[in-house]
This record gives C-alpha cells, structure tokens and sequence, in this order.
C-alpha cells in the first residue's frame, strides 16, 4: 500500500419501529445517527487489533470477514463512539467499516449493494439469524425501511435468507432528534432473536403480537414520510408495549421509557433488548437527559441524516 493505511467509517443507527419483527419479514424503519466506528487497515505481521491478536470467540465478526478472505496479516485499528451491546448498531458499523476498507484494499467493487449483502452474511453468520437493516443503514446511511409499503421509499435492494425475503429502501427522514438511554446493561442480539423466534414457533400468541408489530411500523412509516411527529412518538410508545410481551424488554429499559415520556413523543427500546438502550423522539433533549439520568441511564443526544459507509486511502 505504500505508505499509506485505509481508513474507513460507518454510522450507528437506531430502530425507530420493526425490531425482532423485521427477521420474520416483517417492515422495520432505522435511521443512521451522528455516532461512527472507525477503522484504519495496513499490512502486518499476523491479524493484530490495536495492537494485540484477535480470537472467534471475543471478535466474531472481524474473524468471519478476514477468515472468508483467507487474509492472515493485516493490522487493524478501531475507534468506536457506538457504546457495544447498546442497541445502537455496534457490530452492523464494525462490519460495514471492515468490509469497506478490505474491498478498497483488495481492489474489489465497494457499491453499497455488494458492501450491504456481505456485511449481512456476516452478522448472519455470526448471530445465527439476523435481518438487513443494521447493516444496510450502516452502509447506505440516512434513512433505511425494509419491506415498507408501496410509494413510501425508493427501493435499492434486495435480500433473501434462510426462508426470509427483505426489500430495502431509502426513505427520506425530517430532522429529528433522539436521545439515547444506554442502561449499561451489554445484551448479546444472537440470544434475544432466537428466544422471540422459540416463542413465536410455540405460541400463536406471540405470531400476533409480531404480526400488530409490523402493521405499527407501517403506520409509523407513513408517520415518518408525513412529518408527524405526533403520530410516530405514539406509534414507538406503542411498540415498546408490544416488545415488552415478547419479553425483550427489562426492569432497566422499562424505567428509562417511562422517565422520559413527560418530554418526549414517544419511547421505546431500541435494538434487540434485555439491556441496551432506548430512544425517545424529542424537541426537549435536555429535560430527557436530566430524567433519564436521574434513572440511572446513561443519555446522550443524536441526530437524523448520518452519512453511510465510506473508505478512503490515507497518508501514514
């Protein structure tokens, strides 16, 4: 490479509607936010990561994406302000940031179509069943539907797995602001997706429940695509309840929703649950962070409109 690295970055998003529902093919709406993870690649001695090796076990997704390459000697470098096990995207950014800056490396095609599709397989590979859209808002940035109704978005690609079929689209998203309620809890994504997928396989009930999740996303959607915040807050409040019977949802979680309801749309978890964080739509982000912190939670304030994926030769 010559004296130059490859740097390469990728947002987190947030699911404003759709979660656990979307691996059943049901809609789901996510938004890229102004947090990134960051990576720098160059050629070494071995895999190192900031300086030390890296194992399947505690990097999973960095394993998988250098494994299906054969790539045995490479030094890689991250910087991440996506908090990991958040809700936020953590590992969806990783991927589409590595996956970036290897493609521009090894001279292979860096569209978003190809970067999102093999971003997906490796989450799929990783959690044991996963959908689109983490990786495909980590890669295309803005705003992000899967399978949303006709005329609401643009339609960019398509992805089928293991029974399960997902149209992706771009859909333009008002300036918003969120604030974050990180519990502190790390809940891994693979466990909670195979717990609601056990639970819909035993219970007919939990096929409903799943069924009004996506008939709220598609109401949210024309929210969005409308400007009404109103609406979306009430439809979000409303998913959380939804999610909470799923029994994705926590003691931690439930508290945070409930503190910042008073100045906020609406809340909700977002992401897989069972720790994490959850989002509340707001035009008062100060007065949420005050009562999410005095909750206990962690709050900070995000943005709408994150650009997606990029990667680029720099000078060492």
């Amino acid at each position: 490479m010559n004296g130059r690295i490859i740097r390469a970055s990728a947002p987190g998003k947030l699911i404003v509607l759709g979660e656990h529902s979307v691996v059943f093919g049901k809609p789901a709406l996510a938004l890229a936010i102004d947090r990134r993870f960051r990576c720098d690649i160059c050629p070494g001695s071995g895999i190192l990561l900031n300086g030390a090796g890296i194992s399947p076990r505690l990097h999973p997704h960095i394993d998988t994406i250098l494994r299906r390459r054969n790539i045995s000697d490479l030094r890689i470098e991250t910087e991440s302000r996506i908090p990991s096990g958040s809700g936020l995207g953590s590992s969806a950014a990783l991927s589409a940031a590595l996956i970036g800056a290897v493609r521009l490396m090894r001279g292979e095609a860096c569209g978003e179509e190809a970067l999102a599709l093999e971003a997906f397989e490796t989450e799929y590979e990783v959690q044991g069943r996963a959908s689109p859209i983490d990786t495909s808002t980590s890669v295309h940035g803005g705003g992000v539907a899967v399978n949303c109704p006709e005329g609401l978005g643009t339609p960019i690609w398509h992805i089928s797995k293991g029974g399960n079929s997902w149209t992706v689209s771009d859909i333009p998203v008002p300036e918003m602001t969120f604030v974050v309620g990180y519990t502190g809890i790390k809940a891994a994504t693979g466990p909670l997706v195979q717990k609601v997928r056990k639970y819909k396989e035993s219970n007919r009930f939990a096929s409903d429940i799943i069924d009004e999740i996506g008939e709220v996303t598609r109401d949210g959607m024309r929210a969005v695509s409308n400007d009404d915040k109103d609406l979306l807050g009430e439809l979000m409040t409303r998913d959380h309840k939804l999610l909470s019977i799923l029994g994705v949802s926590c003691r931690e979680l439930n508290k945070l929703v409930d503190a910042s309801l008073e100045y906020s749309y609406g809340a909700k978890l977002t992401g897989s649950g069972g720790g994490g964080s959850m989002i509340a739509l707001t035009d008062e982000p100060e007065k949420v962070c005050k009562a999410i912190a005095l909750r206990g939670g962690e709050p900070f304030i995000v943005r709408t409109g994150a650009p997606g994926v990029c990667a680029e030769f720099c000078e060492l």
